[in-house]
């Protein structure tokens, strides 16, 4: 089995601004825009720990002419879970089986892909000072102007993502855009892969999309986007491989615990 997934950082430092002079117009755009998608990233971080949803997974492996030569569906109760440890972030997810795919009885490699409706964290403060952002052109997606910025990750630095393979974890150099509400730094579409980085493992090419809608709560006054689609594909000189995510039925989640102290 091949495993992609995300690998949380834990230096903070400020995003670097790429592609013009400091002091220009399109520069403190950017510099406001990052602030503000930054800000909603912290605060949707808080949110994401709070809610479940049901995550539905499309499994396939592509032969010639990107025909699927097999799939396996299966769907879980997905939480992400944040914790904070003397001050280094970590993020794992739970996936609780509601329908398991049945195994192959070829024992067909198949792609496991976790982490990645979390990739808006490139833009977390956390995160962001291991990129380098540029600002694109506008764009109307849905209806909806958003600004594209573009990232690069800077080699050396840590990466928020990495490929598990045959027991090892190897940085992931992403690359990609995002696209992001102006008035409010909310994502609402991350594209990111890799360049031929890793071929020495065996690892040709690595693209991901990941959608976001808004999501209101009757609780809260705030409405964040919540990841409502991934899609992963992954190459190798031999190998091919799509998977794809869905996540729907969001809802708070929330727990309460108990102490007791015992008297001996």
């Amino acid at each position: 089995m091949t495993t992609l997934g995300v690998i949380m950082i834990t230096a903070a430092a400020a995003p670097c601004v790429a592609g013009n002079p400091p002091d220009s117009p399109d520069s403190q755009k950017l510099a406001d825009l990052l602030n503000r998608t930054g800000d909603q990233a912290s605060a949707f971080l808080d949110q994401f720990s709070d809610v479940k949803c049901t995550e539905h997974v499309r499994q396939e492996k592509l032969g010639k002419d990107n025909r699927v030569e097999l799939k396996e569906e299966s769907s879980y109760d997905y939480l992400a879970i944040l914790t904070n440890t003397g001050g280094d972030l970590s993020l794992s997810e739970s996936r609780l089986p509601l329908h398991n795919a049945k195994p192959d009885r070829r024992n067909t490699s198949m792609l496991l892909s976790n982490g990645f409706a979390t990739l808006f964290l490139v833009f977390h403060p956390y995160y962001a000072g291991a990129f380098t952002f540029s600002l694109a052109r506008e764009e109307v997606i849905g209806g909806t102007i958003l600004d594209k910025v573009t990232f690069q990750h800077v080699r050396g630095m840590k990466s928020p993502a990495a490929l598990a393979l045959r027991g090892r974890e190897y940085p992931l150099e992403l690359s990609g855009a995002a696209w992001i509400v102006p008035q409010t730094g909310a994502i609402a579409k991350i594209e990111a892969g890799i360049a031929d980085t890793l071929l020495d493992v065996g690892l040709k090419s690595l693209h991901s999309e990941i959608d976001f809608a808004p999501l209101p709560f009757a609780d809260s006054k705030q409405v964040y986007w919540f990841p409502t689609q991934a899609i992963v594909e992954v190459e190798t000189p031999r190998q091919h491989w799509r998977n794809s995510h869905r996540f729907t039925e969001y809802k708070k989640f929330s727990v309460s615990t108990n102490e007791k102290v015992i008297s001996k």
